[in-house]
């Protein structure tokens, strides 16, 4: 038998599953199954511990355990005979995945993914780890096995301790307490000064290895030295956004981030890329444009939009998950360039782009292999090559064309088709906001598609779905990600219905979600399958937390709807983390940007006339975060257009703070700088 039919010659549980992740292992010869009544019963039924091993289609350690230690028939046979084992596709399933990385953690033990938990029966955890090589596995399960048999009241013992810890409420855990106060852009000083003392002012970011872009805690930055006027905290952030653009961890060639880089400089990326980053980065590299007009942060959104486009997008207008690090079973084969692939594509030009991509012939990355990044200043080169800035970038976009289309040769890394409410939702939000930045009928007509697509495929009768295809309960993360979109979808293209759609899918998650006694929201639904713990997402992660998201949600749809109810609810979720804010910012940014949110004046603008689109344009291209925009022909049904007309046959601009209007005017200028001087 050869090798590649000996990778079919064991068939499992997984089969008729639809996550690639899961797919991936259906033919393992470890017995596994997928998390589910059949598995947990049997679990009980033959008193064994469940193996439960939890990662996603485009992790590569996932991949490297799968084939030392998954593929081997002995460590199988192990696994097969003492434990009941349970694969999890951490994106389907985030529930479950939160609860048991926070259980690793508690014990003391690092976390990531692969995530390999053993729990008892009944759910709860005993002990865990990330990757293990072959021996050490071996020597786990045995272990493990041994202590299930032999000392089982002890075991049980700690995995009771482990689930009392879990079942701590967030409040109790991190010392929430809900106290009025007037909150202000000032109290959030000395959080930035936090931040301020771990930064790299060589490279950017902050001064650590590997490096995550964190596109929250960019956002927050620019909201913060925007209405503070922190020279430092402006100049650290585009310092940034300019080294992670022009870093390995950018694909200069075909568009789009990698998810993190190994190393300090932004140089060798993991490069396995997600929707959720590129949403998000696609809206902090279109708001950096509108602010500073700086048209690299321009380019660097279209490159993305150009990936999301090519790769990425389904026909139904959604949009997939993930491209893997790895092909041909090795990681970035697809993207790294040899010197002599390069100087073929170049030609006259070789060195001008050796130059301007750092490409040696003995490699910037291993085996001569290198990783095309911008380490040099474009003014700096263009003396130094005696070009004009035309002239260069006409030869960077000519090599650019040529190499993309020879790589598209190459064998593809693999995709992770499932499409998520969620990440579809941060995706969309990108979306309208590199529309605003500069609006393109191509980006119009992508982002139309993807609020379609959500809308029919991803809500049904006001409850949100978590992926294309499934029945599955949305999470709190999604209902926040797609409320925000759909704010943000009507501020930008004016389609009330998307609007209202939010509103209704805000007040299921306060009826399914939220906790009235801690003012915050749980992670699943009343509604969804019961585990041994309900969470609250607290913490800003690479994707900022479900209940920071919808904190601005509710305060901003306050203001929309003049519904005090939920403005309220959004200070008070505020208030309740506002302690914590100041000396955790790093892992709770969106909530320091949600107290900036509202601690400042926000701007309750309305448009109406004729010429309402155009206007809206041209007002919605300048960075105003402290705005919100309604715009309308002459009727809409939102409460701040009452008794408001256009004055004279002009479309005309309203800047209102709290429901107080300054004099109307038909000069989009004189609206923007209205709203400016309240900051």
């Amino acid at each position: 038998m050869n090798e590649e039919n000996s990778k079919f010659k064991h068939t499992n549980h997984l089969i008729n599953e639809t996550s690639p992740y899961l797919l991936q292992h259906a033919h393992n010869p470890v017995d596994w199954y997928p998390w589910g009544k059949e598995a947990l019963q049997r679990a009980k039924d033959e008193n064994k511990p469940i193996l439960l091993s939890i990662g996603y289609s485009s992790c590569h350690w996932c991949h490297v355990m799968a084939h030392e230690c998954f593929e081997n028939e002995e460590i199988a046979a192990i696994q097969n005979k003492y434990f009941i084992n349970i694969k999890l596709d951490r994106e389907e399933r985030p529930d479950i995945d939160n609860i048991y990385m926070d259980a690793v953690q508690i014990m003391g033990l690092r976390g990531g993914w692969p995530l390999n938990v053993f729990i008892t029966p009944d759910q709860k955890p005993f002990y865990g780890g990330t990757y293990f090589p072959p021996e050490q596995w071996t020597k786990l399960l045995e272990s493990v096995a041994d202590a299930y048999e032999n000392k089982f009241d002890q075991l049980g013992q700690s995995a009771q301790q482990f689930t009392d810890n879990l079942n701590q409420s967030e409040a109790q855990k991190y010392g929430l307490l809900y106290a009025e106060e007037e909150l202000t852009v000032k109290d959030l000083d000395t959080a930035f000064n936090n931040l301020a003392s771990h930064f790299d002012k060589g490279w950017g970011g902050f001064n650590r290895a590997p490096k995550f872009p964190m596109p929250a805690v960019w956002n927050f930055m620019m909201n913060y030295a925007y209405f503070s006027n922190n020279s430092e905290a402006k100049k650290h952030l585009l310092f940034t956004l300019d080294k992670l653009g022009n870093g390995g961890i950018y694909d200069h060639i075909g568009g789009g981030f990698s998810r993190y880089s190994v190393d300090a400089e932004w140089h060798v990326p993991h490069f396995e890329k997600m929707l959720y980053d590129n949403g998000q980065l696609l809206s902090l590299y279109a708001n950096a444009y509108k602010w500073t007009k700086k048209e690299e942060y321009l380019r660097t959104a279209q490159g993305i939009i150009d990936w999301l486009k090519r790769d990425m997008l389904d026909k139904s207008g959604g949009f997939y998950s993930a491209l893997d690090a790895d092909s041909e079973g090795e990681e970035g084969k697809y993207y790294v360039w040899s010197f002599d692939e390069v100087k073929q594509l170049a030609g006259n030009d070789f060195s001008i782009i050796a130059e301007y991509y750092d490409i040696s012939k003995e490699g910037n990355w291993e085996d001569g292999k290198n990783v095309l990044r911008v380490v040099e200043d474009e003014k700096t080169l263009i003396k130094e090559l005696n070009l004009s800035k035309e002239d260069l970038w006409s030869k960077i976009k000519s090599f650019n064309s040529s190499a993309l289309a020879y790589r598209s040769k190459r064998v593809a890394p693999g995709l992770d088709s499932k499409m998520l409410a969620s990440w579809n939702a941060l995706t969309l939000n990108g979306l309208c906001d590199a529309y605003m930045a500069d609006p393109s009928d191509d980006t119009k007509t992508l982002a139309e598609n993807c609020a379609t697509f959500i809308k029919n495929e991803l809500v049904k009768d006001n409850q949100v779905l978590r992926l294309k295809g499934q029945l599955t309960k949305g999470y709190l993360e999604d209902y926040a990600a797609v409320i925000q979109a759909f704010i943000k979808y009507y501020e930008t293209f004016h389609a009330e219905s998307y609007l209202f759609l939010a509103d209704a899918l805000t007040q299921t998650a306060v009826n399914e979600f939220f906790d009235e006694k801690e003012n915050l929201f749980y992670y699943t639904s009343d509604a969804s399958e019961p585990l041994i713990v309900r969470k609250k997402e607290l913490f800003d992660n690479v994707i900022p937390s479900s209940n920071s998201i919808m904190a601005i949600n509710l305060y901003r749809l306050g203001i929309l709807f003049d519904n005090d109810d939920y403005k309220k609810k959004g200070i008070q979720m505020v208030l309740m983390v506002n302690k914590l804010v100041k000396q955790e910012i790093e892992y709770l940014s969106n909530w320091a940007t949600a107290s900036i949110h509202v601690s400042q004046p926000t701007a309750e603008v309305v448009l109406i006339g004729k010429d309402y689109i155009d206007q809206a344009k041209n007002f919605n291209a300048n960075y105003l975060p402290n705005a919100i925009l309604m715009a309308a022909n002459s009727t809409s049904t939102l409460p701040l257009f009452e008794s408001k007309t256009t004055v004279g046959q002009s479309t005309t601009f309203y800047v209102c703070y709290d429901k107080t209007c300054k004099r109307p005017t038909q000069d989009v200028s004189k609206a923007v700088a209205e709203v400016h001087q309240t900051k």
